[in-house]
């Protein structure tokens, strides 16, 4: 089975947009002076995120495994993901500072993760990156 190096792309890109969200929207509202907080900090988007998050960044770290066999970086995605769920279902329970710092963290995990995920399936010459 051949990692497809578009999913963990697109998996790292979703983790990279939550931290975005994460860490802008507090500026936006600070320049904006809150006049247009319509919706930017609702949280279904942070939930749709993480609902394409998981399917996608489970997809790639599964099949880049079966390629490498480094199940290390697939724990290490694993992990990232579940710091970001943990985070979403327990984000009324924490202080704002405390959701920031664990959506980067889990963010930076799984976008690590998807880097190494590529990089070894792509030491290994298989034909699916030869279409970049």
């Amino acid at each position: 089975m051949k990692t497809h190096p578009n999913s963990d792309k697109l998996a790292a890109g979703l983790s990279i947009a939550c931290a975005l969200h994460c860490l802008l929207v507090p500026s936006f509202f600070i320049v904006t002076s809150g006049a247009l907080a319509i919706s930017i900090d609702n949280e279904f988007i942070h939930w749709a995120i993480l609902f394409l998050a998981i399917p996608i960044s489970t997809y790639a770290l599964f099949t880049g495994v079966s390629n490498h066999n480094n199940f290390a970086v697939f724990l290490l995605g694993i992990l990232g993901l579940g710091v970001l769920t943990a985070t979403a279902l327990s984000e009324s329970f924490l202080t704002e500072l405390n959701v920031i710092i664990f959506t980067l963290m889990g963010s930076a995990l799984v976008v690590y993760a998807h880097m190494r995920n590529f990089q070894l399936c792509k030491e290994l010459d298989c034909d699916c990156h030869d279409v970049i």
